[in-house]
């Protein structure tokens, strides 16, 4: 039975289908009583595919592929990339609606990817080819029964995208707003800009992950090739070092972490004194507009951090490191996300630049001697300093 899920919108219809007790499927439809209806039908149709009798031949349908490689990727992928693909895959499953796998074709995909190419852009689609193709390769691999066939999605060819570079804030822009900072969000903002952190290791911060004996700072990413934890000593500048310092010791919550919530809010699990959580980048824009200055996020400042080795001549090694890389591929690429190709530019220019057309040179011959110059001296004559003595 459809129920009604609040939202922005409005009164949305939201489809729940539950075997054994247990939600298994939800989807969300619009308002009024022709999307009830479709919300029913969904269920119906929905609940019909789950619980249909399966040989050990029967090849997956879609939505139990989509449902358990969300599952997957909910265990093994931070959560910024679970959604991403939670939401690429519902974006798919609207286009297809529930069936077969067997139905999953070439064909097929390409008409979705044309939408999405219409509607979004070649980079959205693009980008859409890429995740579902990644889930078909899952499946292959784990899944009973997955069809033997090409992938679908990587057998159509990309579509042509057009990808501005990354902003990357000006520095005074940066320091305009850590003058609009006080408190605990300055300090925020001058871990981001010397550590060159991701949002997520700045915000699980502790305070034993700051060694102010050594000026060190452990960092722990889950971006790594298994999605396991890895954890990296960074140097800590002096600048942070005092600002650490001081927000030690006038922090109202005395607890483990370095950033809290320093009051309550309207979700359960933000509570005053637990780990900081920013959404959606409402203090970097709150900040941004009193500062004066262009909106920018938390990982722009990533992206002027790796600026600014990359302008005052860090080595690549130097920055991967920073950036805490595992390949220096995945700088490279960064780089050039960010505008730059490496050092290509600076040694194109000291080799091309400030040549101009020149004349050409012209030979410059010695006048013939003129015989009555006593000034010349000839082969076989004798001059005064000449003489034998």
């Amino acid at each position: 039975m459809p129920t009604k899920y609040k939202s922005r919108a409005g009164n949305r219809w939201r489809g729940v289908v539950k075997i054994g007790g247990a939600v298994v499927a939800t989807r969300l439809f619009g308002t009024g009583p022709q999307e009830k209806r479709a919300a029913s039908e969904w269920e119906l149709k929905t609940r019909k595919e789950l619980t249909k009798p399966r040989t050990p031949s029967d090849s997956p349908s879609v939505l139990g592929w989509a449902d358990k490689y969300g599952q997957y990727s909910m265990q093994n992928h931070v959560k910024t990339t679970f959604r991403a693909k939670v939401r690429v895959l519902k974006r798919f499953l609207t286009f297809l609606g529930s069936g077969d796998l067997s139905a999953v074709t070439p064909a097929l995909v390409m008409e979705y990817l044309q939408r999405q190419a219409r509607d979004r852009s070649g980079y959205a689609a693009n980008t859409d080819r890429k995740e579902l193709g990644a889930a078909w390769k899952w499946g292959e691999k784990y899944l009973t029964g997955f069809p033997k066939v090409i992938n679908p999605f990587l057998a159509v060819d990309k579509f042509k995208e057009v990808r501005s570079p990354r902003y990357v804030p000006e520095e005074h822009d940066f320091w305009r707003v850590v003058e609009a900072a006080q408190g605990q969000d300055k300090c925020i903002l001058l871990a981001f800009f010397y550590l060159g952190a991701r949002r997520g290791e700045i915000f699980r911060l502790k305070w034993e992950d700051v060694d102010f004996a050594k000026n060190q700072v452990r960092l722990g990413t889950f971006k790594t090739a298994g999605g396991s934890m890895r954890f990296d000593w960074m140097p800590l500048a002096q600048e942070l070092r005092a600002a650490l310092l001081a927000w030690k010791e006038q922090r109202p919550y005395k607890t483990a972490w370095v950033f809290a919530a320093l009051r309550d809010s309207a979700s359960p699990n933000h509570c005053a004194g637990e780990a900081f959580r920013s959404k959606k980048n409402g203090m970097m824009l709150a900040l941004c507009k009193k500062a004066g200055v262009k909106p920018f996020g938390f990982h722009a400042i990533r992206h002027l951090h790796a600026s600014i080795l990359f302008n005052e001549g860090g080595e690549l090694s130097v920055i991967q490191r920073q950036l805490r890389h595992t390949s220096p591929a995945t700088t490279v690429q960064y780089l050039r996300s960010l505008g730059y190709a490496e050092d290509h530019k600076r040694k194109v220019l000291a080799v091309i630049e400030g040549r101009q057309a020149q004349a050409p040179a012209v030979l410059q011959f010695a006048p013939k001697p003129n015989p009555q110059d006593d000034s010349v001296h000839t082969p076989g004559a004798q001059t005064g300093t000449d003489k034998i003595s």
